[in-house]
């Protein structure tokens, strides 16, 4: 069955025919998103499906305009250039690396330091309300993406059954991570800093392909608390399910929800409240999560006229780990957008660290691994400053049958090694119970 009819395909054929230069069209649709991307996803060479806990979704393939940015002005650049496009309404989607000059190994490829991209053809669902964009450059024929459109057909449902075999490494090993992380309880014993988050990586290399929209659609379904995305850039696919929203602007408000400070779910509710209250008890936590807190707050301040903080955190429990979580709710000065929030505030200090200089530096010369995307951002934005960006985390870079799956642990004063990879393990496991199902 077609996803989409003649007579809908007839109506974008009608807005677009009426238009010169950069034409745009759109219909509302009454069919999921994600059974859009999965139809659709596979050819095209830049897809994007992004959902977020309040149920809003958005998809996109293909590519009609796109820009880059590296350096430390990578943030500005990338919005200059999408206000330039004159579409201020139309959603974009925009990702970026840890590190403002990018990734330096070729697992990253196709993944720049900063990206921004106007899909050929979006899906978005926000307010319970789905509606398709088509947007066409001037030079180009609108032919090939109508054929596009009118190839697409309803997907058959299929769980995620993966009956291959899988080897798993760690990179570096448990033992070389657990004294990493006493190097740098030592460093924050000389004072070089407070705070330092450390990696690391598991690599899964499977004798099946990974079935990258059906392990999607079971990670957004399975973590619905999460920011869920696959990007897709060529032959590879960046894909998580973020608990940590970076930032979210709308006109004038802003919304961001750091977390730090971590703890095992429990087996039933009395064991799992009595972890979650400890948590809220640590005083090694709750140092952890303040230094990320009064960080944030000191960056966003210039940018806002009010910002709202509450004095305590709460818990936020995902399906494997809770967090200390607060909610930072801000008007924001006039002029400023969310890209100016994101230029401000990454990489925060729970991804980072304090004093974030001296933390990132330290990162470049200790972490083995190339953290590319991996902690930092995907989501959306327009060319109004409005958007919503997390940050990457509890993600995976999958190509064909080898899949990088990343964690971190943030590293303070009373850190113990073994207990801080415990903590990497339970990040790891939404990508990692997923990929190695069977």
């Amino acid at each position: 069955m077609r996803l989409l009819t003649a007579n809908e395909i007839s109506e974008l054929n009608r807005q677009l025919d009426s238009q010169s230069g950069c034409r745009v069209a759109s219909i509302g649709i009454d069919f999921d998103p994600f059974d859009f991307a999965r139809t659709g996803a596979t050819l095209v060479d830049r897809a994007v499906a992004y959902s977020m806990p309040n149920g809003d979704q958005l998809v996109g393939l293909g590519t009609a305009w796109r820009a880059s940015a590296s350096g430390p002005g990578r943030f500005n650049e990338i919005q200059e250039a999408l206000t330039s496009v004159g579409k201020q309404d139309l959603k974009a989607f925009v990702g970026f690396s840890f590190l403002s000059d990018g990734a330096t190994s070729d697992i990253w490829d196709g993944y720049d330091p900063a990206e921004v991209f106007l899909p050929r053809i979006t899906i978005e669902q926000f307010g319970g309300s789905r509606r398709l964009t088509v947007i066409i450059p001037a030079t180009d024929s609108t032919d090939p993406t109508m054929a596009l459109l009118g190839s697409l057909r309803h997907p058959k449902w299929r769980s995620v059954v993966d009956l291959g075999d899988h080897s798993i490494e760690s990179h570096p090993s448990a033992t070389e991570w657990a004294d990493c992380v006493s190097e740098a309880v030592g460093a924050i014993g000389r004072g070089d800093f407070e705070k330092v988050v450390l990696s690391r990586s598991v690599v899964v290399r499977s004798s099946e392909p990974v079935a990258i929209l059906r392990v999607f659609r079971a990670l957004a379904t399975t973590y619905p608390q999460c920011y869920s995305f696959a990007w897709k850039s060529g032959d590879a696919v960046f894909m998580g399910a973020s608990p940590e929203l970076l930032a979210d602007v709308r006109g004038n408000q802003l919304h961001s929800n750091p977390l730090a400070g971590s703890a095992p779910r429990g087996e039933g509710e009395d064991e799992d409240s009595l972890l979650g209250q400890r948590l809220i008890d640590s005083s090694k936590d709750r140092e952890e999560h303040a230094l990320v807190v009064d960080d944030l707050v000191q960056r966003l301040s210039p940018l806002t006229v009010s910002l709202g903080v509450p004095s305590t955190p709460s818990l936020k429990k995902m399906a494997t780990v809770q967090h200390l979580s607060t909610e930072i709710e801000g008007e924001l000065a006039p002029g400023i957008g969310v890209l100016d929030v994101i230029e401000a505030s990454h990489p925060t200090p729970a991804v980072g660290g304090v004093a974030r200089e001296t933390a990132v530096r330290y990162i470049k010369e200790h972490e083995v691994i190339d953290r590319g995307w991996y902690t930092g951002g995907v989501g959306w934005v327009n060319g109004a400053g409005d958007g919503a960006i997390c940050i990457g985390l509890r993600c995976g870079l999958i190509r064909g049958d080898t899949t990088h799956v990343f964690a971190g642990a943030g590293i303070v004063a009373d850190s113990e090694p073994n207990a801080e990879l415990v903590e990497t393990r339970l990040k790891l496991r939404p990508l990692m119970d997923l990929l190695t199902a069977n």
